[in-house]
C-alpha cells in the first residue's frame, strides 16, 4: 500500500462527503460537481486497487490476501453504486446517499491499511 495515496483518498472522500451533506441540507439533487467528485474518487480507488493487487502478485502482500482483495473490490464498487442510486433519487436523499458512501470509503481504506500492516 502507498501511504500518501491512502491518505489522499481518506481526505478527498471526507471533503466530498461534506460537500454531499451541504447539498443535501440545501435540499438540492445530485449535480455535476458531486458526480465529478465521485468519478475522481473512483479513479483514485482504481489506482489503489491496481497498485495493491500488483504488490500482492509480486509477493509483497499482507497475510490476509483474500480479505485485502475483498476490501479493495468493495471500495471500487461504492462510488458507482452511490452515483447510480443518488441520480435515481432526485430529492435531497440522493446527495445524502452519496455522503454515506463517501463516509464509508475512509473506513474501508483505513481497514485496508490495517490489513496491509498486519494489524488485527
Amino acid at each position: 500500500m502507498i501511504g500518501p495515496l491512502a491518505t489522499s483518498l481518506i481526505i478527498g472522500s471526507l471533503v466530498l462527503a461534506v460537500l454531499c451533506v451541504i447539498v443535501a441540507v440545501r435540499n438540492r439533487p445530485m449535480g455535476v460537481v458531486l458526480l465529478a467528485g465521485l468519478g475522481l474518487l473512483e479513479l483514485a480507488l482504481l489506482a489503489q486497487a491496481v497498485i495493491g493487487i500488483s504488490k500482492v502478485i509480486g509477493g509483497h502482500g499482507p497475510g490476509e490476501t483474500a480479505t485485502f482483495i475483498g476490501y479493495l473490490l468493495g471500495t471500487i464498487l461504492i462510488p458507482p453504486v452511490a452515483a447510480f442510486w443518488g441520480l435515481g433519487e432526485r430529492s435531497r436523499w440522493g446527495p445524502a446517499i452519496a455522503a454515506v458512501a463517501c463516509f464509508a470509503i475512509p473506513v474501508m481504506v483505513g481497514r485496508l491499511l490495517q490489513i496491509w500492516q498486519g494489524t488485527p
